[in-house]
């Protein structure tokens, strides 16, 4: 089980026969669904768990969520419509999956006996660093023992390339692989890379909006909220972002990551910036990690400015930015790089796109804008100037020629981590790994402070190595 994640064990159940792999149930193995998810027919049903394939659980028992572990009792409300016709306990915590009640049941389908064993799975033709190299081999060792590893590398570093050894060592043993992250944006970013390096391999990406809703490909790559409906069924779990918002504070997420791994499989974890419980299980030695403190191109990453900048509330109250930032933005345009602009909120990030679009190609995004995957590939593909955005882009997208700009960088939501991550945009390209990164502010933070000298501190170890 997933020790680094400090979680108590998910319920246990029956022993179940294996799902052969020639078997054309085989697309639901490992799935943790409730009844009107199952693409069968109730006497198909049936006959599967007469076969011990399928187990069937209560969805809620004595005040706990089987689908997402949630034991909290502000977690659970009722349902005064039920279609039993009673008014039935259910899930708050798990409802965006769809809503499960007291009076449902879950069913559980065990895993397949053996995934595709390929012979050369990978086609990427590129060349990892001796530091890439270095993970890469402690991945592998992860795998083959089944065992967890913390890759701790720093943002640009190249941990994607990182993980093609491994996945391709486990897609040779006919191992099933999930890559989990905590944003949509992520999975989206990684799914036409993985697709490209691993061109013969069934890939499927699974979040909330995606097209691909069965999620029964060998190689998966999904949203970490995905994994509320899987048990045991990956031998391979990847954690992309361990510690980013919402997995690193929601236990329930953790819950499910355990459960969705077989009980003998191997678990890596990949950040560049481990939160204090990691640190410290590190230098205790319960956990083991690979430590990579130079990006893939061997260039440093970009040192923050701080700029003060008084008025700089009071001016976003009147739906305004101070002249010394205009005169910032104004500046950065003459140049050939793009700029991203992160906002403290949804409403600041909107005002201050309608502000800029006066005179500049501009648009926002925000976690809840259905277009944002649209505005963000018209960034990617140099057709707008400007992207103002809230902390959902602060990780895991990569641009290749940019600025970035922090308006209110003391605002409470952006922490150290974020900050980092934030700075992590710039400078990503061989091409162009200068960009420039200024946090606005009405006064220096802790966080903010805290950031400049983690990113210090990374360079000079680059350097040292």
């Amino acid at each position: 089980m997933l020790h680094l994640f400090n979680v108590k064990s998910p319920h246990s159940h029956p022993q179940l026969s294996p799902i052969p792999s020639n078997s054309p149930y085989k697309q639901l193995s490992g799935r943790l669904l409730t009844r009107n998810e199952i693409p069968l027919d109730e006497n198909e049903l049936q006959q599967l768990i007469q076969h011990e394939y399928v187990y069937k659980l209560p969805s809620i028992t004595s005040n706990r969520c089987g689908r997402c572990g949630a034991d909290e009792s502000h977690l659970f409300g009722h349902f005064p419509h039920c279609v039993c016709g009673c008014s039935c306990c259910y899930c708050r915590n798990c409802v965006m999956m769809g809503r499960v009640t007291e009076c449902e049941s879950l069913y559980i389908f065990s895993s397949c006996t053996a995934f595709k064993k390929h012979e050369a799975p990978c086609n990427w033709e590129g060349n990892l660093t001796i530091g890439q190299q270095n993970a890469a081999e402690r991945i592998i060792s992860s795998i083959k023992r089944k065992e967890e590893l913390l890759v701790w590398a720093v943002c640009g570093a190249g941990k994607t390339e990182m993980l093609f050894p491994g996945i391709t060592y486990a897609l040779r043993q006919g191992l099933r692989i999930c890559i989990a992250t905590p944003r949509t944006d992520v999975v989206r970013e990684l799914l036409p890379r993985l697709q490209s390096a691993f061109a013969d391999v069934d890939i499927q990406g699974l979040y909330g909006d995606s097209e691909e809703k069965l999620g029964s490909a060998q190689l998966l790559i999904a949203t970490t909220h995905q994994l509320y409906r899987y048990t045991h069924a990956f031998d391979v779990v990847i954690i992309d972002e361990i510690d980013a918002f919402p997995f690193h504070n929601d236990k329930s997420l953790k819950w499910a990551a355990s459960r969705a791994a077989k009980k003998a499989s191997a678990q890596i974890y990949l950040t560049a910036t481990p939160r204090k419980e990691e640190k410290k299980r590190i230098r205790k030695k319960q956990l083991s990690a690979v430590f990579i403190p130079s990006r893939f191109h061997g260039h440093p990453l970009p040192v923050p400015k701080l700029k003060l900048t008084p008025t700089l509330r009071s001016r976003l109250s009147k739906g305004a930015l101070p002249s010394s930032i205009l005169s910032h933005i104004s500046n950065q345009r003459k140049g050939k790089r793009q700029l991203l602009l992160f906002a403290s909120t949804i409403q600041s990030a909107e005002n201050i796109a309608s502000l800029l679009s006066l005179h500049y190609s501009v648009k926002s995004v925000h976690a809840e804008d259905p277009e944002r995957a649209d505005k963000i590939n018209s960034f990617r593909n140099l057709e707008i100037d400007i992207l103002v955005t809230t902390t959902i882009l602060e990780r895991g997208v990569t641009f290749p020629s940019v600025d970035v700009f922090v308006i209110d960088a003391g605002h409470q939501v952006f922490d150290e981590a974020a900050l980092v991550q934030i700075s992590g945009r710039a400078g990503r390209s061989p091409d162009d790994p200068d960009g420039r990164v200024i946090f606005f502010h009405i006064g220096k933070t802790e966080a903010m402070l805290e950031a400049q000298a983690a990113i210090e501190k990374m360079n000079l170890k680059a350097k040292k190595q």
